[in-house]
């Protein structure tokens, strides 16, 4: 027989169990550990736009590292190529608007002038120049707006230099910190025979990271070169969607003028091929599901997302200048309610990287009252999966 003392401390034992269940449940019942609709239910990853590009030179290894400080999970190499072959990180395979090539008297005969997306532009370009040649330069800001104290100091990193970084601030931070590259004009390169989506490949194998598992993702505004890395690799793939300008009543506008890069309106590889559609394709389902074929999502400008109109009270054409200060910029306009794209997407199992987040008063919309943690408040709450930002440290704090 039992006796009324044990009973009692079977069912103590018990209860203890109900308890321990309420505060540990099974780890297969669903849980976001994020206050956010994202796709993943996690938090949308921070992704340092050229590094901490807002407080020091663009692409820089002093830069990329400062971003790692900030709290980044990902940071943004640009990838153009020297005519030896070699990786390098620069925002355009022109150097005159983040180098010092111009002040150098050796290199001033390699100025030329090539055509980049439909623009002849006359600057010094990254393919004229040997890694070695390319290691003599030394970056410098690119807005006059942010601080010009460090320029001249840091040099131009590799993408082998990028990658090494990473690994070395994941092992030492023990948080993975990843990569995400973006092949600049694949279609200007491949044209000079630098193959730069192959040479992509190449890098990513050599480090062990060309597999879907790998913290990188590889991101383009052309199509045909993500569509031909995908036949080649498994790694994580975003189109990049652009627009020209956003209309004063909040429209996109595609339609690119003369004398400006038909990259800004359509993917320069379609315009290469004849192929009439622009960006405003990618906002169709057909967009979208012509999309999931070869990539795990999209990397759209913000105006996709949240667009924004003027106030034309004058009936000029023209935004009005609403705070006074004697210029119109994103401080003068009002944004408009979200479209349904990040939700149409997800449908699709397609994550959204919007870009690009910046603090200036400039750059904000009106709703924001210059305060930019309220910018990236709105798009958090429409569930974006990830952001590019030049200030990491805002984005974090913004969360």
């Amino acid at each position: 027989m039992i006796s009324k003392a044990s009973i009692l401390f079977f069912v103590g034992l018990l209860l203890i169990a109900c308890d321990k269940d309420k505060e540990n449940p099974i780890i297969d019942q669903p849980t976001s550990s994020s206050k956010y609709p994202t796709l993943s239910g996690k938090d949308p990853l921070i992704v340092a736009h050229r590094g901490a590009s807002g407080y020091l030179p663009e692409h820089t290894i002093e830069a990329y590292t400062k971003a790692i400080e900030l709290g980044a999970d990902f940071i943004e190499p640009d990838l153009v190529m020297t005519k030896d072959g070699y990786l390098v990180v620069r925002h355009e395979p022109m150097l005159s608007g983040t180098t010092n090539v111009a002040s150098i008297a050796a290199f001033a005969n390699k100025k030329t002038t090539k055509n980049v997306d439909g623009v002849n532009v006359n600057d010094w370009f990254v393919c004229d120049f040997t890694l070695a040649e390319i290691k003599q330069l030394k970056a410098k800001q690119a807005f006059s707006e942010r601080p010009q104290q460090y320029n001249e100091l840091y040099n131009i990193p590799t993408f082998a230099e990028v990658i090494a970084l990473a690994k070395q601030k994941s092992s030492q931070l023990g948080k993975t910190i990843g990569v995400y590259p973006e092949t600049k004009h694949p279609a200007f390169h491949e044209a000079l025979n630098l193959k730069i989506s192959d040479k992509l490949l190449e890098e990513l194998t050599s480090v062990g990271w060309n597999n879907e598992l790998a913290p990188v993702y590889v991101q383009s505004f052309e199509v045909s070169n993500l569509q031909y890395i995908r036949s080649k690799s498994k790694v994580k793939i975003i189109q990049l969607l652009s627009c020209y300008d956003v209309a004063l009543n909040g429209d996109l506008i595609f339609a690119v003028p003369s004398g400006e890069f038909i990259s800004d309106g359509k993917p320069y590889d379609w315009y290469l091929n004849g192929d009439s559609r622009d960006f405003s394709f990618f906002r169709t389902s057909q967009g979208l599901d012509f999309v999931k074929t070869y990539a795990n999502g999209i990397g759209p400008w913000k105006p996709f997302i949240i667009s924004y109109k003027g106030t034309d009270a004058n009936n000029d054409g023209i935004a009005d200048d609403m705070n006074a200060d004697g210029k119109i910029n994103d401080s003068d306009k009002d944004a408009l309610t979200p479209t349904n794209l990040i939700s149409e997407a997800h449908k699709r199992g397609l994550l959204v990287h919007a870009y690009t987040f910046r603090n200036e008063s400039r750059r904000l919309l009106r709703n924001y009252s210059n305060n930019p943690i309220l910018e990236y408040q709105a798009f958090y709450k429409l569930g974006l999966d990830g952001l590019f930002t030049d200030f990491t440290d805002t984005a974090v704090q913004a969360k």
